[in-house]
């Protein structure tokens, strides 16, 4: 089974003044025998807000909004099963090797959520030759660089994103936050949601200038950035 028998649909996120990270994606797509022509494989116009709204930050807000419309878009057309890439991820060296592994141990599984890449502060405790595990509902895992959904939990948490717009920074039901969090909390509010995850990760998230948080001068200086730049690429291959 490979990652296209089984999902339904992968979402890659990417505002398109970022061709940098859409042409590295491409690569990484590449690399795993599919690309942005791939039937099932869309490139989704991450969103921009003019202003925090808020959150933190305007790329946080974005972030969010862009998740949102992913698990909106997969709802309407009645996906049962998404993968959703944010476009700094790169997948691990033996991904093509284990994915049809993983893909058959989720289609034994009630799953509602998935995470290929993951920071987590301690791993599930697994049996020696498990290669998904279940992730329980009061553990935080951080970052959504690769997530799936599945089922009715795709328009569900897409409600859950929505009525956390429409309350305050800091609300105790949850508010504006990093999307990470916010699917932290849904997993608490839904218990019988059942999180999965890649037992050796998938893909982590390469080195790159951040569209979330505030730049540091490095990225901010015009002369220095192309130079970090092609910093960051050579750590990135360094890591496949």
């Amino acid at each position: 089974m490979q990652l296209l028998d089984y999902f339904d649909q992968i979402y890659v996120i990417n505002l398109p003044q970022r061709v940098d990270r859409r042409r590295e994606m491409a690569e990484q797509l590449k690399a795993i025998n599919l690309s942005f022509e791939s039937a099932g494989v869309r490139l989704f116009e991450a969103i921009r807000p003019e202003d925090a709204g808020g959150f933190e930050s305007i790329g946080t807000r974005g972030c969010f909004l862009s998740h949102l419309g992913v698990l909106r878009d997969a709802h309407a057309r009645q996906f049962q099963r998404i993968l959703l890439f944010e476009d700094d991820l790169n997948f691990a060296r033996d991904f093509t090797s284990r994915i049809r592994d993983v893909a058959g141990a989720l289609d034994r599984v009630d799953w509602s959520m998935f995470y290929g890449g993951y920071s987590l502060a301690e791993l599930p405790r697994t049996g020696a030759h498990e290669i998904v595990a279940e992730v329980p509902s009061g553990d935080a895992i951080q970052t959504a660089h690769f997530v799936g959904f599945r089922g009715e939990a795709i328009g569900e948490i897409a409600d859950f994103l929505e009525a956390m717009l429409s309350r305050p920074a800091g609300d105790p039901r949850g508010g504006p936050m990093h999307v990470d969090g916010a699917y932290g909390w849904y997993r608490r509010e839904f218990p019988s949601r059942t999180t999965m995850l890649s037992v050796a990760e998938l893909g982590y998230q390469r080195s790159s200038r951040t569209d979330i948080h505030n730049l540091g001068w490095l990225d901010r200086a015009p002369a220095i950035r192309h130079a970090m730049g092609l910093l960051r690429s050579v750590r990135n291959k360094a890591k496949t």
